[in-house]
């Protein structure tokens, strides 16, 4: 289970470890995953437990305003006081980050392009199935609740339920034979009960077309 993830790109690789790292709660990443899910049920709750019609935009918006006038404000001042400026840091984004992001956009757009593709000409059935299957979970999911609230519930399984599963390995996989065993016995007993009911209506559909 705490087997790297391997990948064709280094970066990738390294993407990839420390996002499992993260969700397993694991190498020194605990911290990174307690603020991401405290984050997330902070924005749920701001945007929608609240009742005060919070949107992305306008909390943004809000939050910069906030930002920059005070920042604003504070070098104003600092400048007639003969103060300090605000610790403000240069803010420029790497080349090597933005070149690292596009390859990785890349390759996932490629990736979906391919299959795509294999399952629009019959090449792949077995991607065909499954991507059916997903996208029929995902109607059945959506039908049932918004898009945001979908995300912020996919956000908080996946850094709970990996953990947990990890640290309760044992004890869920005792527990999902026992209900596997459980669920063979009832097909038994229903591919038994649904055979008797077929003989005597076969027996009774032949006793009926004897008759004159």
């Amino acid at each position: 289970m705490d087997a790297p993830i391997t990948t064709g790109g280094g970066g990738t690789c390294v993407v990839g470890e420390f996002v499992w790292d993260v969700v397993l709660w694991r190498r020194g990443r605990a911290d990174v995953s307690a603020c991401l899910l405290a984050a997330t049920a902070a924005s749920w709750l701001l945007f929608y437990g609240t009742g005060r019609g919070y949107t992305a935009l306008s909390l943004a918006s809000d939050v910069l305003l906030l930002l920059l006038t005070v920042l604003f404000l504070w070098a104003k001042a600092a400048r007639l006081l003969n103060r300090p400026a605000p610790p403000v840091p240069a803010m420029r984004v790497p080349q090597r980050a933005v070149d690292e992001a596009a390859v990785l956009l890349r390759a996932a757009l490629d990736a979906a392009c391919s299959g795509f593709h294999d399952i629009a000409m019959g090449r792949d059935s077995l991607l065909f199935c499954r991507t059916f299957l997903c996208l029929w979970a995902v109607s059945i999911v959506g039908s049932l609740t918004d898009f945001p609230t979908f995300c912020y519930a996919s956000i908080v399984a996946a850094l709970t339920l990996p953990a947990l599963y990890q640290k309760y390995q044992e004890c869920v996989d005792t527990y999902m034979r026992f209900a596997y065993m459980n669920l063979r016995m009832y097909e038994m007993v229903y591919e038994r009960f649904s055979m008797k009911c077929f003989v005597r209506v076969r027996d009774w559909v032949m006793e009926v077309l004897k008759d004159p």
